[in-house]
């Protein structure tokens, strides 16, 4: 075991009048490896999961995470193995997830950078699905559209982001649900692989297409749910397309994350097809998570469900694979693979 503990410390930040994440807001460090102590155990990073929010975190206004000071180890959800331990309850070898930042060991005490209580990984679960279809990501995806969206089936499911991490499950979802799928997503391969490999029923292409203009076309009758990864005009663009009686669900803005954006000025539509729109936090939902993670282990198993994995590999590559969510350079889950396996 490496004594040395590489770690990506903030070295900036990005803010109101540029909002852009760059190289130097990162600092590689190199610290030692943290002693476990009686009550604690080790964690060894295996994978860490790479989420547009984290804009949101290095400029504190995620009021669900701890504020960072320049300095502090980048925060980040990781999943890795207990490689030591002085705690009843974590054993060498439980795979486990959390808030350990970036980073390649993490002393725990039984909770993560957020005071959460770490997490254990269900048996027999590729490490990488525990950051995808089977972490925060998949739970976002279950607990958004079926808590939130409340589909049924017949209904129309708009999807934006439908090609990144939470899109690509929240369309095959809505498709269980009996369900029609409508996608948006950035470029005609990303689109034919959200239709062809996902099994959408449309993709609108937002860098070639008009996309009020395509909503309408594919749903004359409205949508019923608008599962929005996005914001700006593609918001607008939902909201102007609603049928009676709509839910939106409210999961990101990416597109307000590297530019200042207005907020949607048709929200009357609303008022006019008694819509709801609501916003949500996964974190919300953790009490539940056995359950969402109970149902998608199912249907991963059975093979009906498809985990995109957009894995960089090597520890250097988390600046870049964070950089890269705001061009839209991933497909599916991003991740960065930073260690071996222990249990391999």
């Amino acid at each position: 075991m490496n004594d040395v503990n590489r770690q990506w410390l903030l070295n900036g930040r990005p803010d109101e009048s540029n909002p852009v994440v760059i190289e130097d807001h990162f600092r590689f460090n190199e610290a030692k490896r943290p002693a476990v102590t009686a009550g604690t155990f080790l964690v060894r990073t295996l994978y860490l999961s790479i989420d547009p929010a984290m804009q949101g975190w290095m400029r504190q206004l995620a009021d669900y995470m701890p504020a960072m000071k320049i300095g502090d180890v980048m925060l980040g959800r990781g999943v890795g193995r207990v490689v030591e331990s002085e705690q009843a309850e974590y054993a060498v070898g439980d795979l486990v997830y959390g808030v350990f930042g970036w980073q390649d060991y993490f002393l725990s005490d039984g909770r993560d950078r957020n005071g959460v209580a770490v997490g254990k990984a269900p048996k027999k679960v590729a490490p990488a699905s525990v950051l995808g279809a089977l972490g925060t990501t998949g739970m976002t995806a279950y607990f958004g559209l079926f808590d939130l969206g409340r589909p049924v089936p017949g209904d129309t499911v708009l999807i934006s982001g439908a090609a990144g991490a939470v899109g690509s499950l929240v369309g095959q979802l809505a498709a269980f649900a009996g369900c029609r799928t409508i996608g948006i997503a950035g470029g005609g391969k990303k689109c034919d692989w959200v239709v062809k490999e996902l099994g959408f029923d449309a993709c609108i292409d937002y860098q070639s297409e008009k996309v009020v203009d395509r909503v309408a076309a594919l749903a004359p009758d409205g949508i019923n749910v608008f599962f929005d990864n996005v914001g700006g005009s593609v918001l607008e663009a939902g909201l102007a397309n609603l049928a009676m009686n709509a839910r939106v669900v409210l999961c990101g803005g990416i597109a307000g994350y590297t530019k200042i954006i207005p907020g949607p000025a048709n929200y009357m539509q609303l008022v006019m097809k008694r819509a709801r729109m609501e916003g949500f936090i996964v974190l919300d939902y953790m009490p539940r998570f056995p359950e969402g993670m109970a149902r998608m282990s199912q249907w991963l198993a059975q093979g009906r469900l498809k985990e995109t994995l957009d894995v960089a590999d090597g520890f250097e590559k988390a600046p870049k694979a964070l950089i890269g969510l705001f061009s839209g350079a991933n497909l599916g889950k991003q991740l960065v693979r930073i260690g071996d396996d222990p249990a391999a």
